[in-house]
């Protein structure tokens, strides 16, 4: 960054003296713990920062999914790992879901119980098949953690053409998932934490940290530091920038969104092929994305931008599978998000040194576990203050 300056006297007292918790991340996560800790310890001065005006890695820019992880990617995880690892994992995600909505209320996270559909074509009838072969022992996992006896379902096939889709032979539904609204979760967050006096600044980059006896010492792209007593690192994706001890690899998605569709017949979440790509209804408009499947290796990245393959491959499902019945469909907008996954599917939560707690490696499900996440993080960050 080119700009380079001193801080005053009045800024260094003002704004960076005397910071007990410093949160690097205004993402979900970040912003759940710093409001946990005001709200357990309302005297602790509590200051997040992030790198852009927005948190702009995954937070503001997902597609609104309250999901836990669809049939066919459950039953990939099932083959990598132990059924208690990844059973375990569903009921976090559950119940981080359940969390979030009664923490903050469904209205004001934009949440609608539209549930959720699994697609396959032709080409996925093994697929289906195996899906169709294990849905009661799946239905018998999730009676203890979501509460039905029948959390997946196999469509009718009338109901399956009510959505207009072209080239699906098959869905499998799942009534316990939903839409959020990003930008209204985020806002709540926001305003959450600005109602208790919690500092947010954006535009602030972080090139690094030290961890010292006395505190922590940050040092920005501006060219000056300040110090804080204890830090939380909730920068997901980008953590292996600020400490290089962090098992995170990045993974870009593309995402686009429709102009208003008159007569849209389609309402709910969809994923196809494990969840690599995926589609919802955001009011009249259509918002798709992913298809990182097809090039696993230029899309791990921490760069924001493009892809023209898998676009074009989005631009043609667009409008091969999702919406076939529309004549001229129009794309408003196009954007990238970055989320943080490893080679294990559950988050880092931990201690990381004297004064410095990490709270990343979401896995793309911030929706559903960021806030229980968070809020892990602050229990953790009481502990050093």
């Amino acid at each position: 960054m080119s700009l380079q300056y001193e801080l005053s006297y009045w800024e260094q007292e003002s704004f960076f003296g005397h910071i007990d918790v410093l949160v690097i991340g205004a993402g979900i996560v970040g912003l759940s713990a710093a409001i946990h800790l005001r709200e357990q310890s309302p005297k602790l001065r509590v200051v997040v920062v992030d790198r852009g005006p927005l948190p702009i890695g995954a937070s503001t820019r997902n597609a609104g999914f309250a999901c836990f992880g669809s049939m066919t990617e459950l039953q990939d995880d099932l083959g990598e790992r132990s059924a208690e690892e990844v059973w375990s994992l569903v009921a976090w995600r559950y119940r981080g879901l359940l969390r979030l909505r009664e923490r903050y209320g469904d209205e004001a996270i934009g949440y609608v119980p539209t549930g959720g559909y699994e697609l396959f074509g032709e080409q996925d009838e093994a697929s289906y098949q195996a899906c169709c072969a294990h849905i009661d022992a799946f239905n018998d996992e999730l009676v203890g953690i979501t509460g039905s006896k029948k959390t997946f379902s196999l469509v009718e096939e009338q109901r399956m053409a009510s959505f207009g889709l072209g080239r699906t032979q098959h869905l499998i539904f799942n009534e316990a998932e939903g839409q959020v609204n990003t930008g209204a979760l985020m806002r709540t967050l926001l305003g959450r934490a600005q109602a208790l006096g919690i500092d947010v600044w954006g535009g602030m980059p972080i090139a690094s940290y030290e961890d010292q006896a006395e505190g922590i010492q940050v040092y920005t792209d501006y060219g000056w530091s300040f110090k804080a007593r204890t830090l939380l690192l909730a920068t997901n994706a980008f953590a292996p920038k600020l400490d290089e001890r962090l098992a995170v690899i990045p993974a870009r998605n593309q995402v686009l969104v429709t102009k208003p569709i008159p007569g849209l017949k389609l309402r709910g979440c969809f994923h196809y092929h494990c969840g690599y790509v995926y589609f919802r209804n955001v009011g009249d408009r259509i918002l798709l994305g992913g298809a990182r499947h097809l090039d696993i290796t230029g899309e791990t990245t921490d760069q924001f931008g493009g892809h023209a393959e898998i676009q074009a491959y989005l631009s043609t499902y667009l409008r091969e599978v999702v919406a076939p019945y529309v004549a001229d469909i129009q794309i408003d907008r196009q954007w990238s998000g970055i989320i943080g996954r490893g080679e294990a599917k559950t988050p880092i939560v931990k201690a990381l040194d004297l004064h410095t707690v990490a709270a990343v490696r979401l896995g793309g499900m911030g929706v559903a576990i960021g806030v229980e996440v968070g809020e892990q993080a602050a229990r953790l960050l009481a502990q050093l203050v």
